[in-house]
């Protein structure tokens, strides 16, 4: 259970991959996967949720396939909003099938046309409650150093990943974030309020400068005022964006394990090559 890997007293590496949208682009993604267990043997990987038949599907399909063919723990996202309680049983019962075990419980965004009919769960919080109640599985879910972009305020957001824990969430993953401040404040409000379960963090290499910025607005996260500039400055300029990146991945990853972060979680956007570059450079 991956809840166990974080009581080991050395730091948890995790890759997070998307679900692609064709065979041909899911026999790359168990290609970099490999690359990425040669080279550094991740304690696991997971896979975010695709909304939708064929989606759904996919995810399904790519965890099954890299635990049982690269024989690595495999975690995968599942999302809650729009589902009815049989869809969910349905899903969470292929998985165990395939003895996938371990679970991202996650609410989904919200579409921008609204809620959408028919779903039964409106938070993450149910979707835990449910899981716990009916499957021996281990649950994850997400935490927001900056604050949730819908939460009214941050004490309130706060409660909310306190009531994950207690309901039997047994690890946090924040969502991205760039400046390490943000990550240990958050840390401090979450232990002073009694939240004891790991908060891994959520690292994103920056690759691309348009490409983060979006991300960013998305999310409800920030890039720091010097950080920004010095991409602005470069952002036509692919090869300076990758270095400004790497360095600033490389420092920052160096800095939450020196701090004592309980691992770190990369959302490696289905390539390997920065993930790879940070990770050799903080291992030596």
């Amino acid at each position: 259970m991956i809840g166990d890997l974080y009581g080991r007293g050395t730091p948890v590496f995790s890759f997070e991959f998307f679900p692609p949208k064709t065979e041909a682009a899911a026999d790359d993604l168990l290609g970099t996967a490999a690359e990425l267990k040669e080279l550094h043997e991740p304690d696991f990987i997971s896979v975010t949720y695709g909304a939708g038949g064929g989606a759904r599907a996919r995810t399904l399909d790519l965890v099954a396939r890299i635990q049982s063919s690269l024989k690595i723990t495999t975690m995968a996202h599942l999302a809650c909003l729009g589902h009815t309680r049989d869809e969910i049983q349905e899903i969470v019962a292929g998985l165990v099938s395939n003895g996938i075990v371990n679970i991202l419980a996650l609410r989904g965004d919200v579409p921008n046309e609204g809620l959408p009919s028919g779903g039964e769960f409106r938070y993450a919080t149910e979707l835990i409650e449910f899981l716990k109640a009916r499957f021996d599985v281990e649950l994850g879910a997400a935490c927001y150093p900056e604050t949730h972009p819908q939460a009214v305020t941050p004490d309130e957001d706060l409660r909310w990943a306190m009531h994950k824990t207690r309901l039997g969430a047994r690890f946090l993953i924040t969502q991205l974030f760039f400046d390490n401040n943000d990550y240990f404040a958050y840390v401090a409000r979450a232990r002073a309020a009694g939240i004891a379960a790991p908060i891994v963090p959520g690292i994103m290499p920056i690759t691309n400068v348009a490409q983060i910025e979006r991300f960013t607005r998305m999310c409800g996260a920030s890039i720091p005022k010097a950080l920004h500039a010095r991409l602005d400055r470069h952002r036509e300029d692919g090869a300076a964006v990758m270095a400004i990146g790497l360095e600033h991945g490389i420092t920052q990853c160096r800095e939450l394990l020196a701090r004592g972060a309980p691992g770190l979680h990369f959302y490696t956007l289905n390539k390997s090559l920065s993930t790879r570059v940070i990770l050799s450079a903080i291992k030596s």
